[in-house]
């Protein structure tokens, strides 16, 4: 669209840095959808059953969905200005640093990250995410992943609010092999292997790229890195069998055959590692405000993965009548999950039911100039305004590391 940037920049200017985004569903073929996202009951397979389920809302997004048959623009965000709507992905390639900041800007040319909501009826397979060097011999880019469970899209657990992380220590990668090599005998028994954590609302992960995972069925929020590769490595689940396509899709094709090497391709250390949830696990840590205050900003992402802060997010809680004006280092994502007020000059407003194509009022993207000269959020409901946001990289130097919450 030609004319993006004098609408992107004429929408800044009417909001002082922010963008008004509409909701990117996306659907996954092969899960069941578990109906914690907001959206109309009738309107879950919205996009055809054969496209699968939506189990899934992105938020500020600049990265297409990986899936079989989909939309050019499955995956993007779109900034609805007025009567106009263009991707948050073309208003940043047109304003660039105005939007996402110099720094990220001059380093990666795009919005390298986003976010989602992730929510099924049951668990899925035990898979992992190639890192930045497995990801580009495909043509892709590596994916580390971060997990929140917001508690007011948490009422139920569903299924299975249990996830599988990594290998059991003395576990051997013959062990491995052996379950690939069993593919197609029906359940290859990888889950053996492995051990499940409970699940807990108001907690969270962090998982670097080649651990393995087989997330439970919490709703998750899900800062990460702006990719969809993946390997699934377990054959069944729930009774479901996995294509193999799923397990070789993001490897060089003549190593789809090669168990040896798909085994090899995870971080061995990383996935038997004796103290796991103590490297990964998360706990809400205050950043700033207090009850006295009337609002509390708290990290639930944080941490660096091989010494880089790749994505960082706080849940901003206000209580009724309260106001406060925030300061970030960086441009963020913004999802209303309770509550109603503004932001800035914008309205904010939790929908308790979404139509699919519907437009709410419940998400924003903030520039990286309008976050560093602070953004007033006001809470004008009788309920307390809650939101979640996340960062790209190195937005957010003095965030605390993983087991920061164990030092309160």
């Amino acid at each position: 669209m030609p004319n993006v940037k004098s609408l992107a920049s004429a929408a800044l200017s009417e909001t002082n840095g922010i963008f008004r985004l509409a909701p990117t569903w996306v659907p996954r073929s092969f899960l069941q959808p578990g109906r914690r996202l907001k959206l109309h009951p009738d309107d879950y397979y919205a996009l055809g059953t054969h496209r699968g389920g939506i189990d899934e809302r992105w938020f500020a997004s600049t990265t297409p969905a990986a899936n079989e048959n989909r939309a050019p623009d499955e995956g993007l965000s779109y900034v609805v200005a007025g009567k106009e709507r263009f991707t948050l992905a073309d208003a940043v390639a047109e304003l660039g640093a105005e939007t996402i900041g110099e720094h990220i800007w001059s380093k990666y040319k795009k919005w390298p990250v986003y976010s989602k909501f992730f929510d099924n009826m049951g668990p899925i397979p035990h898979h992992m995410h190639q890192n930045a060097e497995q990801a580009k011999l495909v043509g892709q880019e590596g994916k580390p992943e971060s997990y929140y469970f917001p508690p007011q899209l948490n009422p139920t657990g569903n299924n299975f609010p249990y996830t599988f992380m990594g290998l059991e220590p003395g576990t051997t990668k013959q062990q491995v092999v052996d379950c690939l090599d069993r593919w197609n005998q029906g359940d290859n028994g990888i889950l053996d292997l492995s051990k499940a954590y409970r699940l807990k609302p108001g907690t969270g992960w962090l998982i670097p790229p080649c651990v393995l995972h087989a997330p439970g069925s919490l709703l998750t929020y899900e800062p990460q890195w702006g990719s969809d590769v993946f390997g699934m490595y377990q054959s069944m689940v729930e009774g479901r069998a996995v294509p193999r396509s799923l397990l070789t899709k993001d490897f060089p094709k003549d190593k789809h055959d090669d168990n040896t090497y798909l085994v090899d391709a995870l971080d061995w250390d990383g996935n038997v590692n004796p103290n796991f949830k103590d490297s990964h696990y998360l706990e809400p840590v205050v950043a700033s405000g207090s009850q006295k205050e009337g609002w509390v900003d708290r990290w639930i992402v944080y941490g660096r993965i091989k010494g880089e802060q790749l994505f960082t997010a706080k849940e901003l809680t206000i209580n009724p009548g309260v106001k406060c004006t925030i300061q970030d280092g960086g441009a963020y994502g913004w999802i209303t999950v309770q509550g109603e007020g503004r932001v800035g000059k914008l309205k904010l407003q939790t929908p308790a039911m979404i139509r699919f194509g519907q437009m709410t009022e419940d998400e924003v993207f903030v520039t990286a100039k309008a976050a560093a000269e602070g953004v007033t959020f006001e809470n004008t409901g009788s309920e307390p305004l809650v939101g979640l946001r996340y960062f790209g990289p190195d937005a957010q130097p003095n965030a605390p590391e993983v087991g920061a919450h164990r030092r309160r």
